[in-house]
């Protein structure tokens, strides 16, 4: 199937064209399953290099996008990219991950944060979206993405990666006050970095809220969705039309309320089944997903089954293809062209059943 040349095939899909295949990304398309980044990351071991130096970041922004033509190419960053510029220093080390040293734990460091100033703190970011979008043209959507607010006051809060996350919900059940001063500067911040983004090139923006999945439905409702809410809210009143994409890790259990959000488009992870996603969602509302990332480990008939099959759940309306979650350190490079190169063909391989 041929591309509109006025506009990127992705986009179509996010207007609501009717599509003979859906278009296909893959979070965490750029990383540490491809030869090329793996020998990058060696020559600079430092995260925070890789994803700053705009060179480097337009560099491992491309790999993917050189290697499998996918309809997205989306910014080689990280979702803790603009925290320093509020005054929340961090550093990633090597196999432990983000540390964030002393991590937010008073309203005295709460209250000496400071606005986020995209232009002047994160300018390798708009650099990165302006190369992207004058090398892949209307090839590929370009596409940006930010932390939300629940999941970096996580790590703000813990001051690492967490599986009990049992700081940020002492200070949620005992001090909520604190804690929503501190949802409602980040939010407006992450609100600021979205309309940046969009501003420098980006074409579609997704939201992570990875942690979120981790709060029952009513804590949800009251610490993460309202700020989910806000970015949207200050990013539509500037800029309607750009397609935002919220993205929740293990979102079983808040399916139902990430809608409220406003955004354009839920990102379904593996734990919900495609055809219940579509049944649950507002016709209007487009999906994405979500192809759990293990069978990219499974044979290629394995792969080629469960892609038909999010496919055929999802339609042919309002549907961008992606896996349930980031693609995992170590999947076979060869699976990853695989799904790419079947995903090209969707519109001839369905209709050969």
């Amino acid at each position: 199937m041929t591309q509109s040349p006025e506009i990127p095939y992705l986009l179509r899909a996010t207007r609501g064209e009717t599509l003979a295949r859906p278009p296909v990304w893959m979070m965490r398309q750029a990383g540490r399953y491809m030869k090329v980044y793996r020998d990058l990351r060696d020559k600079y071991p430092s995260f925070r290099e890789r994803s700053e130096n705009a060179a480097l970041s337009l560099e491992i922004s491309l790999q993917p996008y050189r290697a499998f033509q996918p309809d997205g190419v989306i910014l080689f960053s990280d979702i803790l990219t603009p925290l320093p510029g509020m005054g929340i220093p961090f550093d990633i080390v090597e196999s432990k991950g983000p540390v964030i040293d002393p991590p937010i734990r008073s309203l005295e460091q709460i209250e000496a944060l400071t606005p986020l100033n995209p232009e002047e703190s994160l300018p390798f970011v708009g650099e990165v979206l302006q190369a992207l979008r004058e090398e892949v043209g209307n090839d590929a959507a370009v596409l940006g993405f930010v932390g939300s607010p629940w999941t970096l006051a996580a790590y703000a809060i813990e001051g690492k990666t967490s599986k009990s996350y049992t700081k940020i919900k002492q200070m949620a059940f005992s001090e909520p006050a604190m804690l929503h001063k501190l949802l409602g500067k980040i939010a407006d911040a992450i609100g600021s970095y979205v309309i940046y983004q969009i501003e420098k090139g980006a074409q579609v923006v997704q939201l992570f809220d990875s942690w979120a999945g981790n709060l029952s439905p009513l804590d949800y409702e009251a610490f993460a969705l309202p700020y989910q809410k806000q970015i949207v809210d200050k990013v539509k009143a500037v800029y309607p039309d750009t397609p935002l994409i919220l993205y929740i890790s293990g979102s079983a259990g808040v399916f139902d309320l990430m809608p409220k959000s406003g955004v354009d488009i839920i990102s379904v992870d593996w734990t919900v089944d495609m055809k219940d996603a579509r049944s649950r969602l507002p016709e209007t509302m487009g999906v994405q997903g979500n192809v759990d990332p293990g069978a990219l480990f499974g044979t290629k008939d394995f792969i080629r089954d469960r892609m038909f099959d999010t496919v055929r759940k999802a339609g042919n309306k309002r549907h961008i293809l992606n896996l349930g979650h980031g693609i995992l350190p170590g999947t076979p490079e060869e699976n990853a062209q695989f799904f790419f190169e079947t995903a090209k063909q969707l519109d001839t391989l369905l209709a050969n059943g």
